[in-house]
């Protein structure tokens, strides 16, 4: 598992492998005619989950400094229009390259298109933006991570023995091109069992904005109408999880019913160690992070490289130049990998009640 992290994988390693520089062919050439390279990153918020502030933004700087690239992050909070106003304030500046983690498609192909006006070259991180003009796509392998969430929650479910369980999901913002990829993941997997009469699929929700307030109250609601009977749950991410988590908690449910998760956040750790939570997805974000920054830095200075693959953008018919990374499952039994690949410390995790079920698990 280990050299599972440390590896891009299969896709990953397509791509890295094959980032050859190509001349001066992007749409933002004026990017290097002369201007002083200065790349701007809006990243889109800090409640939904912790890595946009505690990962990216860190793994981002760390690259651009260490390339002795000017660079410029902002968060937009999750404010649409507070996400236009960086993104003018960004290209008035003088940034050569901008890269954002879009809040929906429509903003983001609106802010895109704009830079692409103004001969600033354009990333998109960690989300496609849909219809937009963006020269790259840098993300993980969206689908795979869907995938394994399902698998997770079948394995969680397997190992409990538990018959025709009834499943909910908590599926992420419908605004975001990432969730509907994430669930056509887990339906891969799910949706046979519910055709089969195997599970049965008793809620099936959107979390607006990957609000976890909100995705608390949805819970809520999802158990009130199911009768209390909830036997899995597929949360879209960590934060999601997390909510179910505290209302199961209130209902003496927790630990008896797995919940699934992605990002590999602290809390979401500790409530698999703590037996609250069936799995997480481990993104190995500095990666992803790195792979933007090499694109966004070759962009800066005029060039552009070939990353020997494309994602096809659904609404705008256009293939993508891409670089998708490889996820991995994290179970009880290896959240020391996480650990071990550097995302998260030990004193971060094994803090109060959780220094003993650290030990347990292995992680010293």
């Amino acid at each position: 598992m280990r050299k599972g992290f440390l590896a891009v994988g299969a896709v990953g390693l397509l791509a890295l492998g094959s980032l050859t520089a190509c001349g001066n062919e992007s749409d933002g050439d004026q990017a290097g005619s002369g201007k002083t390279p200065k790349i701007g990153v809006i990243l889109p918020d800090s409640k939904s989950s912790v890595r946009w502030e505690s990962a990216d933004r860190k793994f981002l700087k760390e690259a651009f400094d260490a390339a002795g690239v000017e660079s410029d992050i902002q968060n937009a909070q999750g404010d649409k229009n507070a996400f236009q106003t960086i993104a003018d304030q960004m290209i008035t500046s003088g940034v050569t390259v901008l890269m954002i983690v879009n809040l929906d498609s429509g903003t983001g192909k609106a802010v895109l298109d704009k830079a692409k006006s103004q001969g600033v070259a354009t990333i998109d991180y960690d989300r496609l933006t849909l219809g937009g003009s963006a020269e790259y796509y840098v993300s993980f392998d969206n689908e795979a991570v869907g995938r394994l969430q399902g698998e997770g929650l079948v394995k969680c479910l397997t190992e409990a023995n538990v018959q025709k369980p009834a499943i909910a999901y908590l599926n992420g913002s419908p605004t975001d091109n990432n969730a509907t990829l994430f669930k056509n993941g887990y339906d891969s997997v799910l949706k046979p069992k519910f055709d089969a009469g195997e599970y049965t699929k008793v809620a099936d929700d959107s979390v607006p904005d990957w609000d976890n307030a909100q995705a608390a109250t949805i819970f809520e609601q999802q158990l009130t109408k199911a009768g209390g009977k909830i036997d899995g749950v597929l949360s879209a991410n960590d934060g999601l999880g997390n909510a179910a988590i505290s209302v199961l908690k209130k209902n003496n449910l927790n630990g008896k019913v797995p919940v699934t998760g992605q990002d590999a956040d602290p809390q979401a750790l500790q409530n698999i160690l703590a037996g609250d939570q069936c799995m997480t997805v481990y993104k190995a974000v500095k990666k992803e992070a790195d792979a933007a920054a090499e694109l966004a830095i070759a962009l800066a200075k005029g060039e552009r490289k070939e990353t020997g693959q494309t994602v096809k953008d659904p609404e705008g018919g256009r293939d993508v130049p891409s670089v998708l990374l490889t996820p991995a499952a994290i179970y009880k039994e290896n959240v020391k990998d996480v650990i071990a690949d550097g995302y998260v410390t030990k004193d971060e995790l094994c803090t109060g009640n959780y220094a003993k079920l650290c030990t347990d698990a292995g992680i010293s």
